[in-house]
């Protein structure tokens, strides 16, 4: 137990060092990261450096690549994309053995220390961030200290010794390397195991540099597992992140151990710990190197393995996917277009819905219902996210944005709503031979053209934060009113006048009742954003 409770324990804090490290320089970073995988383009050069810097900010590889299925899943992210990806993340994720072999374990106290002096002087959420970065970096330290300090024994333990020299072997060092990070599942937590061991002097890069190529390996179950019930492309991500990582191994375990190894102890030839930092990178590196230009050969090669496509259907959200929320800010990045992308459905609508009632185009009624019912799947997804997203590690202005979004979806909703009250309108007219007089048609082409303005630039306001825009729909929404009142004075005049029929009459007050309501909900969108 001399030995299992510290290494144990000393395990435990470096995973929460170093979640608590990756997830404060996520929401430092905020929106830049998002913009980041905004940028990927199909461009494998740029995906691979966005691969790199996400992972170096998350802190995880494994993360980046379940945030990679996710986003295949979601189809915003080709295969080829996705390789170029998974390839920078294997780079990025070798910052934290470089951290470790800094061995800065004597100033750990001393980063706790700023940090908390940090977080309890200052209210001001960026501060509090930072200070949450060097808690997490001292703690990550003091975990290696505790793994140092329990391993200590075992030096001169011989049952463990006859294991190390089992480990001697390259095989039987790989499926070490396997099993250990499959059961932690993060290749971080278990080459800083193995940095503790060589910093206790009980192994050498000899027999740590077979133990990492199954580390590189073993880091690839999360994403196999992350894929289980994702669509055929998402599982191929994953097999691919499988296959990358084997083939380095195979490579560097039958070709390039011996060279690397010779340059690694040129390199840094006291310090083992830094030896396995060096190896781990160089792995990575030469991996990609090596494997860049066949990206298109993984990508066939998991489509052999992986066979099928996928069956067209009714799709409904496609930009949200649970394994995204591992990084929230982009996760909420992806809700924010998938609200667009609601709106911009509410939109088709009414501008459909005019088509059919003013217009008379009663054939595409059904295709607005159909519309409808994929809108009302959407929000409900949506709100579904926000609330998990919202149990994630956020900043207060993320929270505030995802309360936001809550409020934003439901006044699209209510407007998606209106509209088919307007096309059900329509069907009764239809149904029942009536017919708007040439006043009245002039007056519900006016109301539409005006609301159709308002909705837009409500969320173009939405999309672009812009508190112009916002600024400009509610003067629109008061001329909406204006507008409705001109209009529904205007009827009852003619009604009075006997210009108009009632049966008609009841259905134009309808219209631009429930038009004027759409107007109502775009104003509360516009209202949010000056709010903000």
């Amino acid at each position: 137990m001399d030995i299992v409770l510290p290494v144990l324990g000393g395990l435990a804090l470096f995973l929460y060092g170093m979640n608590i490290m990756g997830a404060s320089l996520e929401k430092t970073a905020g929106k830049k990261l998002n913009r980041l995988i905004e940028v990927l383009t199909t461009n494998r050069v740029m995906a691979i450096i966005v691969g790199a810097v996400v992972t170096m900010i998350v802190q995880s590889s494994s993360a980046t690549t379940v945030m990679v299925i996710g986003f295949v899943n979601a189809g915003l992210m080709t295969l080829s994309q996705a390789a170029g990806v998974i390839m920078g993340a294997n780079i990025g994720t070798t910052i934290t053995a470089q951290i470790i072999a800094l061995n800065l374990t004597d100033y750990a106290p001393i980063a706790v220390a700023i940090g908390v002096a940090l977080w309890i002087g200052s209210s001001r959420e960026k501060i509090q961030n930072i200070a949450e970065i060097f808690i997490g970096f001292g703690i990550l330290f003091i975990g290696m200290d505790m793994m140092g300090s329990g391993l200590k024994p075992m030096a001169h333990n011989p049952v463990f010794g006859n294991i190390i020299v089992g480990l001697e072997n390259p095989i039987m060092g790989a499926l070490a390397g396997l099993l250990i990070t499959t059961v932690v599942q993060s290749s971080s937590a278990s080459i800083g195991l193995l940095q503790a061991l060589a910093g206790e002097g009980i192994i050498g890069i000899d027999i740590a540099f077979p133990i990492l190529f199954g580390e590189n390996i073993g880091t690839t179950t999360t994403a196999l597992l992350s894929s289980i019930g994702a669509n055929i492309n998402a599982k191929r991500a994953a097999v691919i992140h499988f296959l990358f990582n084997l083939i380095g191994t195979i490579i560097f375990m039958t070709i390039l151990r011996i060279p690397v190894e010779w340059l690694i102890k040129l390199i840094s030839p006291n310090n083992v710990q830094a030896q396995i930092a060096n190896a781990h990178t160089l792995f990575n590196a030469i991996n990609v190197i090596i494997q860049f230009p066949f990206i298109g050969l993984l990508v066939k090669a998991a489509e052999r393995l992986v066979p099928g496509s996928e069956k067209p259907g009714l799709e409904s959200s496609i930009y949200l996917d649970t394994r995204i929320l591992e990084t929230p800010s982009i996760a909420l990045g992806q809700a924010n277009k998938e609200v667009l992308r609601m709106g911009e459905l509410v939109l088709e609508n009414l501008r459909h819905s005019r088509k059919v009632l003013a217009d008379e185009e009663y054939e595409g009624i059904e295709e607005v219902y159909e519309k409808e019912k994929l809108i009302n799947g959407i929000e409900r997804e949506i709100t579904e996210y926000l609330v998990k997203l919202s149990n994630e590690p956020l900043s207060d202005g993320q929270h505030s944005e995802v309360n936001m979004l809550l409020y934003i979806i439901n006044d699209i909703e209510r407007v998606g709503d209106h509209v088919e009250n307007i096309v059900e309108l329509s069907q009764y007219k239809q149904e029942n031979d009536l017919e708007f007089s040439k006043f009245a048609s002039e007056g519900l082409h006016s109301m539409f053209d005006k609301c159709e303005q308002v909705f837009t630039k409500a969320m173009e306001a939405f999309e672009f934060n812009s508190r112009d825009l916002a600024s400009e729909v509610l003067s629109l929404e008061e001329e909406v009113d204006r507008l409705e009142e001109r209009n529904r004075t205007d009827h009852i005049d003619r009604l009075n006048k006997m210009e108009c029929q009632t049966g008609p009459g009841i259905i134009f007050l309808d219209a631009i009742s429930n038009l004027e309501r759409v107007s109502d909900h775009s104003s509360n969108i516009a209202t949010y954003i000056l709010n903000k």
